[in-house]
């Protein structure tokens, strides 16, 4: 008898418990089913943490891994010097056929001309051809042991040349790496403040590591801005902002590590002109590119140049060579625009390049925005304004800066709505973590816009090449450039990559491109929104 009972009550715990996890299963499929409809944050969708002794930091700045010297440098024969420095071909042979590949090793050496034994450099390589205005950039892959493996896609039949320039040794890197994250104040801005007749002038920055300052915090994005408690007026007196001006944070080695001597130089090659043979191979690839639409992924090339025309290898791009091109694909369009000068440009381009469309004076700083630009005829209504600070400008009002997702926030969307985004540019010169705070809000606002509204255009900016200093260089560019290519990645947005197109063009390297750069940059945006 005693048998009988503990039987049933071990039937009935047993049917107890194959309930609880039934319930846990369907639980958790329900949650993986909601996970599908409902992006995780961007730091969880960049690399979940899954050591409990690291931050969510510690493990998005792994992208941004890179190679270091072995020790610090004060002996500056020991650093990579781009005239010592040399390239090969690997393979044996001068004459190719278009779609193939060509490969380039690169060898580090330093100012004696010994060969370097550790990685880190950073280097540019791309081919071009003058006679066709055609270039494409080239994929750099360090072997760790300052040899470099260069490839390059060859996309156009004819002869082109190899160029390989260093842009910063690994020494240099290691400078930029530590004044980015330890000098922050080596840029800094000035808070104008004003109130009964009393004006005040002090100095602000994200963080000042000071306790007698005025922190801004913002409501709703949480971003954060301090000042200098001025000695006279509240912190609420603060009207306007500039920039204030760049401290020097470096030693003489580190600045001659830093300089046009070493950095930014080509290295020099007896390789000579590479013949490229026609094939129908690039034709046919480009003749089954999907179009252009959301959610896809540049290759690496994204495309190249020839005949001054970007050739998407994304998707099929378009050329919209007249303005009423343009204008009909913008009809009935709003466009927003969020970012630094670089995306400015695009506002300026189509502001002189569609004749109907007229520019409202609102009165502000023309630098930071905001721009306002309609034309009544098509429906079109463009917008340009500034990202948060921080931001490098002229005295503009304070009440002028708005934080780019406390507006994207504010925008309903529609298939009638288009958003163009890029931040990165202000941002170069402040310890990483700031950065991946500003892209942590934004990636939220885009969610939640695409979330409410499917059918709008979302389109990012990459960061452009073109500048070489402790303050904005190409590496620091690059490093954000990473970080914002992996917040946006999943999302059903499209990318722009504006370091393929303004780092293999003809022109000298700009931080803002000449024109025929911004042309092509314009009308791969206009495919998006305007797909074949």
């Amino acid at each position: 008898m005693a048998t009988m009972i503990w039987t049933r009550r071990l039937f009935c715990v047993l049917i107890f418990f194959i309930g609880y996890l039934a319930l846990v299963t369907y639980r958790m499929i329900r949650m993986k089913s909601t996970d599908l409809y409902h992006p995780p944050p961007f730091r969880t969708f960049l690399n979940p943490v899954t050591n409990p002794h690291t931050t969510v930091d510690d493990e998005l700045i792994k992208l941004l891994d890179w190679p270091e010297p072995p020790t610090t440098v004060s002996n500056i024969s020991l650093s990579t010097h781009p005239k010592k420095s040399t390239f090969h071909l690997l393979d044996n042979q001068t004459t190719f056929k278009v779609g193939e590949t060509l490969r380039v090793l690169i060898t580090a050496k330093d100012h004696d001309g010994y060969p370097k034994t550790y990685g880190g450099d950073f280097f540019e390589a791309k081919l071009h051809s003058p006679k066709y205005k055609a270039g494409v950039t080239g994929n750099v892959n360090d072997f760790g042991n300052g040899s470099y493996l260069a490839t390059f896609l060859l996309p156009w039949p004819g002869e082109v040349a190899v160029n390989i320039k260093l842009i910063v040794s690994s020494e240099a890197v290691a400078v930029l790496k530590n004044k980015r994250e330890n000098h922050p104040e080596k840029v800094y801005f000035h808070g104008f403040f004003q109130l009964n007749g009393i004006t005040e002038v002090t100095e602000c920055n994200v963080e000042l590591g000071r306790s007698d300052v005025c922190t801004y915090n913002h409501p709703i994005s949480g971003d954060t801005w301090e000042c200098v408690r001025p000695q006279k007026l509240p912190c609420d007196a603060w009207v306007s902002h500039s920039t204030g001006g760049f401290r020097n944070v470096t030693s003489l080695v580190e600045s001659y590590l830093l300089s046009g001597s070493v950095a930014e130089q080509n290295i020099q090659s007896f390789v000579p002109p590479i013949n490229v043979e026609p094939t129908n191979r690039i034709t046919e690839l480009i003749s089954k590119l999907p179009v252009c639409r959301p959610g896809q992924e540049p290759p690496q090339p994204s495309g190249y140049y020839y005949n001054d025309n970007w050739v998407s290898l994304t998707c099929q791009g378009q050329h919209f060579p007249h303005p009423s091109n343009a204008s009909d694909c913008l009809r009935g369009k709003n466009i927003y625009m969020f970012g630094d000068s670089t995306l400015r440009q695009w506002f300026e381009y189509l502001e002189s390049f569609i004749p109907s469309l007229k520019r409202i004076d609102l009165h502000g700083n023309f630098m930071p925005g905001p721009l306002l630009a309609v034309d009544p005829e098509f429906g079109l209504l463009l917008t340009f304004r500034s990202h948060g600070l921080p931001y490098r400008t002229t005295r503009t009002m304070a009440s002028d800066f708005h934080y780019e997702s406390v507006d994207i926030a504010g925008i309903s969307g529609g298939p009638h709505t288009v958003v163009v985004i890029t931040v990165w540019a202000h941002f170069t010169s402040f310890p990483i973590r700031f950065y991946i705070r500003r892209l942590a809000q934004v990636r939220k606002a885009v969610v939640s816009l695409l979330s409410r509204s499917p059918q709008t255009k979302v389109i990012i900016k990459t960061a452009n090449t073109g500048e070489t200093s402790v303050y904005t260089s190409d590496w620091l560019a690059f490093q954000l450039d990473i970080l914002m290519r992996a917040a946006f990645k999943g999302l059903p947005i499209a990318m722009i990559d504006a370091w393929d197109m303004t780092s293999c063009h003809y022109y000298m390297k700009n931080l803002h491109p000449g024109p025929q750069v911004i042309r092509n940059e314009v009308d791969l945006m206009l495919s998006y929104i305007c797909p074949r």
